[in-house]
């Protein structure tokens, strides 16, 4: 941008909200970005509405470096945010779209055009200065959005669910324009897409019921999940019960094998595996189940039996002519169930 950016600060805040149930530590280091993540209902929109100063929360506190942004008004905070609808003004171009934030803080129209001119360059969209919003794709108004957030010079952004609204398409075209946008400002992220996660995401914090369930580095909480909505997540089946020399004893019964474990024999542990990776027999190697549930699934057919998640093909649950209630046994390969201690380290 035209002018001098602030020397970068991290994020400290701690979101109270009682009628709703929330109560959130959240750090984010000034060059880092973090999503947060969790069902619906889990706190994500209370803890964004209150950094973002949309709502006031009476106990707690939103600390941006030395700034205590806690009592101070959505406008003069700062902080930038970009939802799932681009929202821009119909009336004006796509160039006073993104100059109206600067125009706002009181800059001049001169500068207010370089601005914005320097934040539709950097998502890739200069060439559509001049546009009426009503003519640009869903794509393309997001990008617009996100360089409107931009050219206010953001000491913090947040990303509201960005591309929830957007195709397949026009996903990976926002995606890419955010990751720019994030680069250099310390950002949050609620995210319900595991790509936009890993592609945007140093860390991740896991939100259930209004508090923290998991955190760590992304690679960590999407490879080796502690929660159960981490796992799903990921796309991963999430297994709980005692480490053995050689795999795992199921809370549930049975033991499978594991050529990648780490916990300790005798520990509680967690254990993991990609439910296409499980293979389904009527007799055979495996703890013995009975089916709780089919379910189609991509293409694919979910088998729950217990805790135990296979995903197999239309073909094979016709030829086992699995239902409800019969005997089952799933087996997982050793060398695609992962072994761990829940919140210990997470081998290379």
């Amino acid at each position: 941008m035209s002018r001098e950016r602030p020397a970068r600060s991290g994020l400290r805040a701690h979101v109270v909200v009682p009628d709703r149930g929330v109560d959130v530590h959240l750090d984010v280091a000034p060059d880092e970005c973090v999503a947060l993540v969790g069902p619906n209902g889990a706190g994500k929109s209370t803890v964004v509405e209150a950094l973002a100063g949309l709502l006031r929360i009476r106990s707690g506190s939103v600390l941006l470096g030395d700034r205590d942004l806690t009592g101070v008004r959505a406008h003069r905070r700062g902080v930038g945010l970009v939802a799932q609808r681009a929202d821009l003004f119909p009336h004006l171009s796509v160039a006073r779209n993104v100059g109206y934030g600067p125009r706002a803080a009181g800059s001049g129209g001169q500068e207010a055009r370089l601005r914005s001119d320097a934040a539709l360059a950097a998502v890739g969209v200069a060439g559509l200065a001049d546009r009426a919003p009503g003519t640009l794709s869903g794509g393309q108004a997001q990008r617009v959005a996100i360089a409107r957030a931009l050219a206010t010079e953001p000491a913090l952004l947040l990303l509201d669910e960005p591309t929830s609204a957007l195709d397949v398409d026009a996903r990976a075209e926002v995606r890419s324009a955010l990751g720019t946008a994030r680069t250099g400002r310390p950002t949050v992220l609620v995210t319900h897409d595991p790509l936009e996660a890993v592609t945007l995401a140093d860390r991740i914090v896991v939100l259930e019921g209004g508090r923290v369930a998991e955190q760590g580095p992304t690679a960590v909480v999407l490879g080796r999940p502690t929660s159960a909505f981490a796992a799903s997540f990921s796309g991963l089946t999430l297994l709980r019960g005692t480490a053995t020399r050689g795999g795992i004893a199921l809370d549930d019964g049975g033991a499978l094998a594991s050529s990648t474990g780490t916990a300790p024999p005798g520990s509680s542990a967690l254990a993991v595996y990609h439910p296409t990776a499980a293979v389904v027999t009527r007799d055979g190697a495996g703890p013995g189940r009975r089916v709780t549930g089919l379910e189609p699934r991509d293409g694919l057919v979910r088998v729950r039996a217990g805790d135990l998640v296979a995903d197999v093909t239309v073909a094979v649950a016709a030829a086992l002519g699995l239902a409800p209630g019969d005997a089952v046994r799933i087996a997982v390969p050793a060398d695609e169930l992962a072994v761990y201690r829940p919140g210990g380290p997470t081998p290379d």
